[in-house]
């Protein structure tokens, strides 16, 4: 059947943009209009903007660098200042790069994607900028000294605009993958060649190091510079959860790591690191899926398999993250979604962890940043809970162990008085336990509640501080509900692996069981029920409103994948097969189209009101997406508005003002829709 709407996949033509910007037009005269609705966007942007915020930085040898918009910079600012300096209530910061100022200088709308320092000298940095937003982005070099970037006529590293992957090797050195032409990049739109850039040569005379197929995800190299253990490593992602990590030798060979392709294999100093996705057998011995192993590195390449557990995962427990310190190991563990930290010592007679103490409880724990590369065994952790705003933390493990010292704590940015944070747990349709927190006063009955959701890529739905939703959701009366639905990371690999491909009905089901659960709970009614949800989350919306429309008052899709059917065909889709299946294989398409939204629109069904929202920028997911969801359900009769920012890549924005305006056209559309 020919897609009637496929016209909407030409991203810049003109009639494509004739529709979008009569469709979002009429989105922002109806819906963002008036004194609520102003008053609304303008305090989400004096929260994105104000100082209060906690300036979060990147520790490099002496500095702390940190990038920073406001009010006065909505592009932003690279800057960097000392630990003395952080550590006052008004630092003094130096700045690196005034993005406002080169956009406008350049006549470039540039959107920052951050910097790689050249260590340990810190005299040279590789700034990636993009246009717009999007993920494919330009790459110069910047001299930290004269602050000013080096063009490719004065032998600076220019990389014109691609999805590149860059780093140093020396001063005069960098590993990198790009598009160099026909035949260099992956079916998905990623590099397939890393190559040896020298200074002051050109790009395409580079020495090809490592190869990998087209129809890879991508292939990156880079370097180790940690004194002592200086080594070349390249990847080939087979797929999105699949790669083959090697060692790439002084002589031009190289030595696979022979690990699971499916396992995340990291080196440090002496030793080799394993967490394992599915479980694996090993000398008899079999661990489990999200169990982190530890190998001596040179040993475990000349075939020893000596293993050592440093976490293994219980049903309520799992490894959400972990980073180096030069002599530790700091684990981030989740049990039933609450965070604790581990602090492990590896040496040649053992390992041992132990619980960090003088973390602030009942909040989120993350791992900010390490500087291990450099050498010490300092550590930036941040805190947050859905009613906790982010506490900065700070220490350096010792040999007893050192709490860490709050170093920067941000304001609230809403009244929490009354509100309090509550656990639940359902049953899905195959009987499986799934939780979900919920935000809310402790009085009351059924009211307007919005539920989150993501369930992909196991990436997990953790509490954390947000001003907005507090200021736009929860002080206006509303509940607030995190479905922690599998897809996501928050039980271990296995939370994930469950709904791959043909079991991806599952995601749909865990969400819809929440929805039913806060109904019998009378926490709220199908009429007061909204979701929201973003890119993978945004599918998520999707099914939601085909396959599950009574449960729901009011939908927000964005940025969202929605035809299945194209999906791998469109930008970046193709990397994602191994997440959701290959729809050209018919037996796969089976059970793909089971869900897939666009496919699965029906005229006569009752569908709840829903905002789909984009971006013309995103290269990562096809606005096509978006576009030709809202015709369809329009074409039908259903009640569908559409917003498309021009800018904003995959985030749907490119600057504060574009973020604070889409999050208040979507807090205040759903509140007025549960509320009428």
């Amino acid at each position: 059947m020919t897609d009637p709407y496929l016209w909407l996949e030409d991203v810049t033509g003109d009639d494509a943009l004739d529709w979008v910007r009569t469709h979002s037009d009429a989105t922002v005269s109806d819906l963002a209009s008036g004194s609520t609705f102003t008053d609304l966007e303008n305090r989400i942007r004096s929260i994105l903007d104000t100082d209060a915020r906690i300036p979060y930085v990147r520790a490099r040898g002496r500095h702390l660098y940190n990038f920073w918009k406001d009010a006065d910079h909505p592009r932003g600012v690279w800057r960097r200042t000392s630990m003395a300096q952080y550590r006052s209530d008004s630092p003094e910061w130096e700045t690196l790069v005034d993005l406002d100022a080169l956009a406008e200088s350049e006549g470039e709308n540039w959107v920052w994607k951050g910097a790689a320092i050249l260590r340990p000298a810190q005299e040279f940095a590789l700034v990636t900028l993009s246009r717009g937003g999007a993920d494919a982005s330009v790459v110069r070099e910047f001299s930290l000294t004269t602050r000013t970037f080096r063009d490719a006529g004065d032998g600076g590293f220019v990389v014109p605009e691609a999805k590149t992957d860059i780093g140093w090797i020396d001063e005069n050195t960098v590993f990198l993958g790009t598009d160099l032409g026909e035949g260099t990049l992956t079916d998905s739109g990623y590099p397939r060649l890393a190559v040896r850039w020298r200074r002051g040569t050109p790009i395409d005379s580079a020495d090809v190091v490592f190869e990998g197929e087209t129809s890879d995800v991508a292939v990156s190299a880079w370097y180790d510079n940690t004194v002592g253990y200086e080594r070349s490593f390249a990847q080939r992602a087979t797929d999105f959860f699949n790669s083959e990590l090697y060692l790439l030798r002084d002589d031009g060979t190289r030595v696979l790591v022979d690990v699971p392709t499916d396992a995340s294999a990291s080196v440090h100093r002496d030793w080799l690191l394993i967490r394992t996705m599915t479980p694996w057998s090993v000398d008899g011995t079999e661990h489990a899926a999200g169990t982190l192993l530890a190998a001596k590195f040179d040993e475990y390449l000349a075939g020893s398999r000596e293993l050592r557990v440093l976490f293994a995962p219980d049903e309520h427990t799992s490894l959400h993250q972990y980073a180096w310190t030069e002599n530790h190991l700091l684990m981030v563990v989740l049990r039933d979604v609450k965070s604790t930290v581990l602090v492990g010592t590896l040496t040649d007679d053992g390992f041992s962890a132990l619980p960090m103490t003088g973390l602030p409880e009942l909040t989120d724990i993350e791992i900010i940043g390490t500087d291990s590369d450099e050498g010490g065994d300092e550590y930036f952790l941040n805190s947050s809970g859905y009613l906790t705003p982010a506490t900065l933390l700070f220490g350096s493990v010792g040999p007893l162990g050192t709490e860490p010292e709050s170093l920067k704590q941000a304001p609230s940015f809403f009244d929490a008085t009354g509100l309090h944070v509550e656990q639940f747990f359902t049953t899905s349709d195959d009987g499986t336990s799934i939780p979900y927190f919920v935000v809310r006063q402790r009085e009351g009955g059924p009211g307007p509640t919005l539920m989150y959701g993501y369930g992909g890529f196991e990436i997990s739905m953790t509490p954390a501080y947000s001003g907005a939703m507090g200021s736009a959701w929860l002080e206006r009366g509303g509940t607030y509900v995190v479905a922690n639905i599998r897809g996501g990371g928050e039980y271990g690999p296995s939370w994930h692996t469950q709904v791959l491909r043909a079991g991806r009905h599952k995601v749909g089901e865990d969400f819809a069981s929440v929805a039913r659960d806060l109904v019998e709970r009378g926490i709220t009614t199908p009429s007061q029920l909204g979701a929201q949800g973003g890119s993978n989350g945004g599918l998520l919306m999707g099914i939601m409103l085909t396959s599950y429309p009574e449960l729901f008052g009011a939908l927000v899709c964005q940025v969202p994948l929605l035809d299945m059917k194209r999906y791998h065909l469109l930008l970046a889709g193709a990397s994602w097969v191994a997440e959701y299946g290959d729809p050209d294989d018919p037996d796969e398409w089976a059970f793909i189209s089971e869900y897939s939204p666009y496919q699965r629109v029906d005229a006569d069904a009752a569908y709840p009101p829903i905002l789909i929202m984009t971006s013309t920028r995103d290269d990562r997911v096809h606005p096509g997406h978006a576009r030709k969801m809202a015709a369809v359900l329009e074409e039908q009769g259903h009640s569908v508005r559409y917003y498309e920012n021009i800018e904003g890549g995959h985030g749907g924005a490119a600057d504060n003002k574009q973020l604070a305006f889409k999050t208040a056209l979507a807090y205040d559309w759903l509140w007025n829709t549960l509320t009428a």
